[in-house]
């Protein structure tokens, strides 16, 4: 139980889903610091912190090539046109998961075809890909959602059988490890042809704005990208393809480079928090806590139990009423999305997606959760069970 003082606290303060202003007063000296240098040799694009980023995290990522964007968003755009794809040509992407990815296909025309999700990981069900390829499929665009990995040995056996390429959207799991059946290990992110991930401030390595990058083994895909994201230039004025205007600018970089080091820590704190939901939910027959297959580490960007027999509505409504935030994510699949009801094609009928629109919900988890206020979260959950 909290004593008066942490109850005082917990209400004057405000729980928050993510408490970025108390994570910037833990490191702000070295913030501060970083900025400063910026702003003292005012080269605000493409400054030498960009660079130093890059470096170290392709180091962080174990990957040879870092290639830093404005977003994630272009982050995924690029990638896709990076692979040279013709319009009409199809990718695969779950329905689960924000629009961004297929949003990027369309936008270039090409297809998304929307595929099923697993219930108890939410990332893209691996049974039901090859169901969805036809002879205009080109790629796999897996999500790594709420912090944990697609299994993504499946996903490779699949595209090396049909030729396919593999992007991967690690906007939400930078710094979780997936093990393949061989026992490898690698960073989410840089398995598959192109990985593609987001700093936005939320993200698990975020920045105070928007900034993004691509990573990729393949040295000619490399500078493809390179150039594809600086107006398709070889050099300055000589433009070799057609492309976009899409750049970190410096002063992210240099506020990634102080929050890469604090990337395993950040994480870390985040697992622990939700080890102590997972103990406190466990008797809980309505909730379903958030799974960890062998295959995979979760670093729990978000926190995200499954409600049952209808009550995700109900229990969000009382969390509110506690003071307690909480969030419903994708709220409607992609292929109840009215912008795709054209441009997308389903495969299948897409049921897990969209019963997880019905009862999924995240909780409050973030680096800077005191374990006081998570009991008091904590409480208001099962206290919602006891007494509805």
């Amino acid at each position: 139980m909290m004593n008066d003082k942490q109850m005082a606290i917990v209400f004057n303060d405000n729980i928050q889903m993510v408490d970025l202003q108390t994570q910037y007063r833990r490191i702000k000296h070295e913030i501060d610091a970083a900025i400063q240098e910026v702003l003292v040799h005012a080269q605000f694009i493409n400054g030498p912190q960009v660079k130093t980023f890059a470096s170290r995290f392709a180091q962080y990522m174990n990957i040879a090539h870092i290639i830093p964007c404005a977003n994630g968003t272009d982050a995924l755009q690029i990638a896709l046109m990076g692979l040279n794809l013709q319009q009409g040509e199809e990718i695969i992407i779950p329905a689960f998961n924000y629009a961004a990815a297929a949003e990027t296909a369309a936008l270039l025309g090409l297809t998304p075809v929307l595929v099923d999700v697993s219930a108890d990981t939410f990332t893209i069900d691996v049974n039901k890909i090859e169901q969805a390829i036809s002879r205009h499929t080109k790629a796999i665009i897996p999500v790594h959602l709420f912090g944990q990995t697609c299994d993504m040995a499946p996903v490779m056996r699949i595209a090396e059988r049909y030729n396919l390429y593999v992007i991967e959207d690690n906007a939400q799991a930078t710094g979780a490890l997936y093990t393949d059946p061989s026992g490898e290990i690698k960073k989410a992110g840089t398995i598959g042809h192109i990985g593609a991930t987001s700093f936005f401030p939320s993200k698990p390595l975020a920045c105070y704005g928007d900034g993004g990058a691509m990573m990729t083994a393949d040295d000619k895909l490399a500078e493809y990208l390179r150039m594809i994201a600086n107006h398709g230039q070889e050099k300055k004025y000589k433009h070799k393809y057609i492309g976009c205007n899409s750049r970190l600018d410096t002063l992210q970089a240099a506020i990634l480079n102080v929050k890469l080091k604090h990337l395993s820590e950040f994480n870390q704190a985040r697992i622990q928090a939700a080890g102590r939901y997972n103990e406190a939910f466990e008797s809980l027959p309505d909730v379903i806590a958030p799974c960890n297959p062998s295959y995979t580490t979760h670093i729990y960007h978000q926190y995200t139990i499954q409600v049952r027999n209808g009550r995700r509505n109900a229990l969000q409504a009382w969390l509110q009423e506690k003071g307690v935030p909480s969030m419903i994510y994708y709220p409607a699949p992609l292929n109840r999305q009215e912008a795709f009801r054209v441009h997308a094609r389903k495969a299948g009928n897409l049921e897990v997606a969209c019963r997880l629109a019905q009862t999924a919900l995240s909780l409050p988890v973030h680096t800077e959760m005191r374990e006081f206020e998570q009991d008091y979260i904590i409480e208001q959950v099962i206290d919602f069970f006891r007494k509805n």
